[in-house]
């Protein structure tokens, strides 16, 4: 029992005093330490969640702060009866970011639409109205999370993923905000309504432009929760698949 805690222990000190590498690695050398500790082992996985702490500029007063994301990594080793082990990780982070409900902001429009119709409103100058105004709809705190896996011989950089996921949701969210900022902010969810789907969606089609480097077998995790304002559930959405897959859907959807 202590041979698993005393082995993540010496993997942490000795990083201490060595260049600093990708949290991946990091858990790739505790599976190898693992299986150096428990020779009788023929499978060990090793997860790893941590902080990531970004500078942040609010979007109009640009005032500095700084945000915290989650970030996280997967390896999972699996030793043959000739004592060969084949490692398999993965590397990815979760954000939080904010999306405005596109059916209930439809709904708004509609009854707004008929409002000023009954005050005498032609059609014209009610698409003059409502190109001028953002119309409200209900807001949800959206977390977003995906898993790459790394190949052999490929980075993966934690920081692109981090704005994947950031711009696949319809806003961004942040630590310091002016009354200013809070109004940008708003509005700028409001004029980029999305579906918890949207979000997955939108993720893995940056995925595939970000990482056109990596080969197709490459597995791939894009999941979105949204914490509902106005329902006791909250909304899901998950994508699972490898790049090949992902890469004909997106050519096929293109023609």
């Amino acid at each position: 029992m202590s041979r698993s805690p005393e082995v993540i222990g010496e993997i942490i000190d000795s990083t201490i005093y060595n260049e600093i590498y990708g949290i991946e690695e990091l858990s790739v050398d505790i599976i190898k330490k693992l299986f150096e500790k428990h020779e009788y082992a023929t499978r060990a996985e090793v997860i790893i969640k941590g902080d990531y702490m970004l500078e942040e500029e609010s979007p109009v007063s640009k005032r500095q702060s700084q945000e915290i994301c989650k970030i996280m990594a997967k390896a999972i080793g699996v030793k043959s009866e000739d004592g060969n082990i084949k490692i398999k990780k993965m590397v990815g982070a979760e954000v939080v970011g904010i999306t405005a409900c596109p059916c209930a902001q439809n709904l708004l429009k509609e009854k707004a639409i008929e409002n000023l119709e009954k005050e005498g409103f032609s059609n014209e100058q009610i698409n003059k109205i409502l190109n001028s105004v953002t119309i409200a709809t209900h807001n949800q705190r959206g977390v977003g999370t995906i898993m790459i896996e790394v190949p052999e011989g490929y980075e993966v950089g934690i920081f692109n993923i981090i704005n994947i996921i950031k711009k696949s949701m319809s806003g961004e969210v942040y630590e310091l905000l002016k009354r200013v900022d809070e109004g940008y902010v708003v509005e700028h969810a409001h004029k980029n309504p999305k579906f918890v789907e949207d979000c997955a969606r939108e993720m893995i089609k940056q995925i595939v432009n970000e990482f056109e480097y990596l080969p197709d077998n490459t597995e791939i995790i894009a999941r979105q929760v949204n914490k509902e304002s106005i329902h006791r559930h909250n909304a899901f959405a998950e994508r699972k698949s490898t790049l090949g897959e992902l890469r004909k859907e997106l050519q096929f959807n293109s023609e």
